[in-house]
């Protein structure tokens, strides 16, 4: 019999929660400290900050320097890292559980304590300009962020999480205390940890340092775009054409959110889906193509992505084309979503079994339903969709219109696409 996790939650007085899961049957424990601040809170001048703090998180401290934080970490065999997405900021850490205590006062120091110094700003500045050379060296991640602008135009959510090089040149000491101090209100903070934990205790060792912060003035509430439809084609000498395709998708907590996880499955989830059998088995078009969600508070985005060879470029998008209107006009058969349903399924039980993914679900769930949500009620909800709830789900969001479009490669500076993509 599986034991069912112990979930807890404590509200500080600031309005910082700390939120725990309790696994007594691993060794470890993982700890993040979440801010639900990212790159669409920034103004255009200010795009890439959120990106940039948390490179400086880990610069230095009143107490550490950057190289006492890495050394202080590897000495407990702990695993740290950070990230930005463009609704939140992770610092994050995971060690064994008898190393809790350092663990907590590492991430808690370089979190309320960093010094911004500018001497290191200087520094770092050009590490985050490889980054963005690196994404732009990549065509698979570079035609994905060309999407952006292609389905969201100029909104935040249209930018890159990097930010650009004449952005990030402005940036000083000062500037990033700005928006830090703005920004990373208490209200917006949720600590997680999963594994092998006490509540009681953690909140002990975390409640009264992140007590201290003062709560803030608040700031604009986010906009939602208005979904576009694009075609972005860049030249660029490569042996194939990479292309990205966007459709309008669903925020991340739409109660449809079950059945577009489904539909994403079929479509372009996994080596039995349509379009893997479609492209590459049946005719050998591509080596790699699959479909993603991308989902925030308020929209999101069914993408797929694929690389051919350029001659080959129009038929693929045909055939991916020619599988959206199938899912609009015909319905799933009743084992394809029966296999979508334990594939699906079959994922997010296993997930569980990682202190990393529940620490993750828990933020996730704090920030967008305000409650913990028992696996298996996500479970009843993927068993409860229908085969009428996806075919009602694909002409709600791909009724008409046509997608936004990303191209990327030798034959990229074509005209002639827009005909192809047309629903």
């Amino acid at each position: 019999m599986s034991v069912k996790p112990t979930v807890n939650k404590t509200l500080l007085d600031n309005g910082v929660r700390i939120v725990s899961m309790a696994m007594p049957h691993v060794r470890s424990v993982s700890m993040g400290v979440w801010v639900h601040v990212g790159a669409r809170d920034e103004t255009e001048a200010e795009s890439g900050l959120s990106h940039f703090i948390e490179h400086m998180i880990f610069k230095g401290t009143v107490k550490r320097n950057a190289f006492q934080i890495a050394k202080e970490f590897d000495a407990i065999g702990g695993q740290t890292n950070a990230y930005t997405s463009m609704e939140h900021t992770c610092y994050h850490a995971r060690v064994l559980d008898t190393q809790l205590a350092t663990m907590v006062d590492i991430l808690s120091d370089i979190f309320l304590n960093s010094v911004f110094d500018e001497a290191e700003l200087e520094r770092e500045r050009p590490v985050i300009f490889q980054e963005i050379g690196m994404v732009e060296d990549s065509p698979e991640e570079f035609v994905h962020t060309l999407m952006g602008p292609a389905l969201w135009g100029s909104h935040p959510l249209g930018r890159s999480i990097l930010g650009s090089r004449e952005n990030i040149l402005t940036f000083d000491s000062q500037t990033v205390k700005g928006f830090f101090k703005r920004l990373y209100q208490p209200g917006r903070i949720v600590i997680t940890a999963a594994g092998n934990l006490i509540h009681d205790q953690l909140v002990d060792m975390i409640g009264p340092v992140f007590s201290a912060i003062a709560p803030g003035n608040g700031f604009a509430p986010r906009s939602t775009p208005v979904d576009g439809s694009e075609i972005i084609a860049m030249h660029r000498d490569l042996e194939q054409t990479h292309l990205c395709l966007g459709m309008p998708g669903i925020s991340v907590a739409d109660p449809r959110r079950f059945a577009c996880s489904l539909l994403n499955t079929i479509l372009g989830g996994n080596m039995s889906s349509r379009l893997f059998q479609t492209v590459r088995e049946v005719h050998g078009l591509a080596y790699a193509i699959y479909s993603f969600l991308t989902s925030y508070a308020d929209t999101g985005m069914l993408g797929i992505y694929t690389a051919v060879a350029p001659r080959n470029l129009k038929a693929c998008i045909n055939l991916i084309m020619k599988e959206f209107r199938r899912l609009k006009q015909e319905p799933v058969a009743a084992e394809v979503l029966s296999g979508a349903k334990e594939y699906t399924k079959g994922n997010l039980l296993m997930a569980e079994e990682s202190p990393d993914n529940q620490m993750m679900r828990l933020a996730q769930n704090e920030f967008y339903f305000d409650h913990f949500i028992p696996m298996q009620t996500v479970i009843d909800k993927i068993d409860g969709v229908t085969v009428d709830d996806l075919i009602q789900l694909a002409s709600d969001c791909w009724g008409a219109g046509r997608p936004a479009l990303t191209v990327l490669g030798s034959q990229a500076d074509q005209t002639d696409l827009a005909g192809l993509i047309d629903f």
